[in-house]
């Protein structure tokens, strides 16, 4: 194996997903403590105030809030170098415009720091995954407003500030190209369009959608600029959820479609952030979609002086794409596509595709030449509780050394690949139905949908193979 000797191995969560302590700490209400939980069948709903009827999961989660310690001790066991975790924004501005931090909420994350610090596990952290306070999605439509830019750069220095001996590893958004979605109105970009109530069938206005995305470039560029200044060893990334796909068959139309969808998907963001400036076929995708952006020259400097220091990405699955309605189709991480016959899928109809792990990892390496991380990567399935309080999940060992083995042949290719941080290392609420039955980790939550149950935590078999993955730093996949 060829993975360096200070590779970052480690698991990663966010706040909304795993957090809950709700109104606990001063914490305000954030835009996931307002969707409903959900299942494939019935989608999300989102809420404009609390609704009797309704149970909102993120509110509960995983309850890391009152077990971090035990948690982060559970990581040590397994030997994790690194957490990437995200702070709640609501948890230091609980509505976003107070002038003020809300102590209680920055001694928390002082507190989880310290922790990760006594166990030498190094924080990767978010400033905002998917929570902005919802008080900004009231006030102002969320990102649509480009006042909000200056609200998440006072929140961005505060946090630099307090953690600044702390914390060296961040990232600005979350799977920021979400965006590009119309799925990323609400979830991404605060923003709730009149008559907006299904999670999954959102009212789009793309002009709106697209101006909030580049109020977020402004934004993490200047959070760049000034973690810069106020610890100029801060290494500061974007995170980009990778949706790769290939085209389904060689016709010239299909191989034209792929290019697009990279451009569009995969390349816009990163390409701003990485880059500092729009790419060349943003015009045309601009004209063809009647986007008309209010971008400022000043805009423009701070996206040339705020670029990042790395990239990082998501990556569970690969799809296809084809110029053919009339194919099989497939799901995936925020968008799905045409069904691979080559490739098999996972409860959840995600293909899995480990080369594809390594065939994306060499294309975003080609082209940016900045070192890469793998802030998720994981599998979800239901998982069983014996009652010895076993948790047999073989299917999660063999995804994730084929995927591991898929990295060590991107490195040998000649990727700048630094670390490792397997999706939801804790089980914790999906982000797209809200259910706690999609586990992902290695560590078992005792609880239910609905937040029914003790919060024990079990050790599963894929913890114990982890371990011993991470100690011979890859060598040991057996």
């Amino acid at each position: 194996m060829s993975f360096p000797s200070n590779f970052l191995w480690g698991g990663a969560t966010a706040a909304n997903q795993v957090e809950g302590g709700f109104g606990q700490g001063g914490k305000g209400v954030s835009i996931a403590d307002l969707l409903s939980n959900g299942t494939h069948s019935s989608p999300r709903i989102i809420s404009k105030q609390s609704e009797e009827g309704l149970y909102y999961p993120n509110r509960v989660a995983s309850d890391f809030y009152h077990h971090y310690r035990e948690d982060i001790a559970l990581m040590a066991e397994m030997g994790f170098k690194a957490y990437r975790m995200s702070i709640a924004w609501t948890r230091i501005y609980p509505t976003g415009e107070e002038e003020t931090p809300n102590q209680q909420g920055l001694d928390f994350y002082k507190d989880v720091f310290k922790t990760l610090k006594e166990y030498s596990i190094e924080p990767v952290v978010t400033l905002s995954h998917y929570e902005m306070p919802v008080e900004l999605t009231n006030r102002y439509n969320g990102w649509a407003d480009r006042r909000v830019i200056d609200m998440f750069v006072k929140y961005a220095k505060t946090v630099f500030e307090y953690y600044k001996e702390d914390v060296r590893y961040w990232l600005t958004f979350n799977e920021i190209n979400c965006g590009c979605l119309p799925l990323g109105n609400y979830m991404s970009l605060g923003i709730r369009n009149e008559g907006t109530r299904n999670f999954l069938d959102q009212v789009d206005d793309i002009n709106k959608r697209y101006q909030g995305l580049h109020h977020q470039f402004v934004a993490s560029a200047r959070a760049v600029i000034e973690g810069h200044k106020i610890n100029p060893d801060f290494k500061i990334g974007n995170m980009i959820a990778m949706m790769p796909v290939y085209p389904l068959t060689p016709d010239p139309k299909d191989m034209l479609l792929y290019q697009k969808n990279w451009r569009d998907m995969q390349y816009y963001c990163a390409d701003v952030q990485v880059r500092g400036e729009y790419p060349y076929y943003a015009k045309r995708f601009w004209e063809e979609n009647g986007i008309s952006l209010n971008i400022t020259e000043e805009d423009k400097a701070y996206l040339k002086e705020g670029t990042v220091d790395f990239y990082s990405l998501s990556y569970y699955q690969t799809n296809c794409v084809t110029v053919n309605p009339d194919v099989a189709l497939a799901s995936g991480n925020l968008l799905g596509g045409a069904k691979n016959p080559y490739l098999e899928s996972s409860e959840w109809g995600w293909q899995i595709d480990p080369e594809g792990l390594r065939f994306t990892l060499n294309e975003i390496y080609a082209r940016y030449q900045i070192p890469l991380l793998i802030v998720e990567n994981g599998l979800g399935a239901f998982d069983k509780l014996e009652e010895n309080n076993e948790i047999h999940d073989p299917y999660r060992i063999d995804y994730l050394r084929a995927h591991i083995k898929a990295m060590d042949e991107a490195i040998k290719d000649g990727v700048d690949l630094f670390g490792y941080t397997w999706w939801g290392c804790i089980d914790l609420i999906s982000a797209s139905t809200g259910e706690m039955g999609k586990r992902y980790g290695f560590v078992y939550v005792d609880s239910d949908d609905y937040g029914n149950g003790s919060f024990n935590r079990y050790r599963k078999d894929s913890f114990y193979w982890y371990k011993k993955v991470i100690a011979s730093n890859g060598e040991d996949l057996d």
